[in-house]
C-alpha cells in the first residue's frame, strides 16, 4: 500500500486547508485510514480516523474544527480543517491501518502545514 499526501501550505490564522491522501496498491487490505501530525518537539499525535464501515473518530485536539471524510472511487480520504491556528503548524501524515493488525502500518510521506498568526 503507498499514501500520498497533498494540500499542506501556509494559511494565515482563521483560515481553511484541504488535505488529501490517495492510496494505491492492495488498498482491500486497509480496514482505517488516518490522519496524523506531529509538530517539531512534540509527539505525534492522531487526529482523525475512518474505517471502511464509514465511522469515523477524532482526537481531543481537532475540537470540531476538523473533517475527515473519504472518497471511495478516487481511493482518497480528506482531511478539511478549518479555524486553523498557529498552533497546529506540524507536518501532517496519513496512516493505514490493515485489517489483519491493529497498528497503522503505512505511512505517507508527510505534508506541512504552517499557520501564521
Amino acid at each position: 500500500v503507498q499514501l500520498q499526501a497533498s494540500g499542506g501550505g501556509l494559511v494565515q490564522a482563521g483560515g481553511s486547508l484541504r488535505l488529501s491522501c490517495e492510496a494505491s496498491g492492495s488498498i482491500f487490505s486497509i480496514i482505517t485510514m488516518a490522519w496524523f501530525r506531529q509538530a517539531p518537539g512534540k509527539e505525534r499525535e492522531l487526529l482523525a480516523s475512518i474505517s471502511s464501515d464509514g465511522s469515523t473518530m477524532y482526537g481531543d485536539s481537532v475540537g470540531g474544527r476538523f473533517t475527515i471524510s473519504r472518497d471511495i472511487a478516487k481511493n482518497t480520504v480528506h482531511l478539511q480543517m478549518n479555524s486553523l491556528e498557529p498552533e497546529d503548524t506540524a507536518v501532517y501524515f496519513c496512516a493505514a491501518k490493515p485489517r489483519t493488525k491493529n497498528d497503522y502500518d503505512y505511512w505517507g510521506q508527510g505534508t506541512q502545514v504552517t499557520v501564521s498568526s
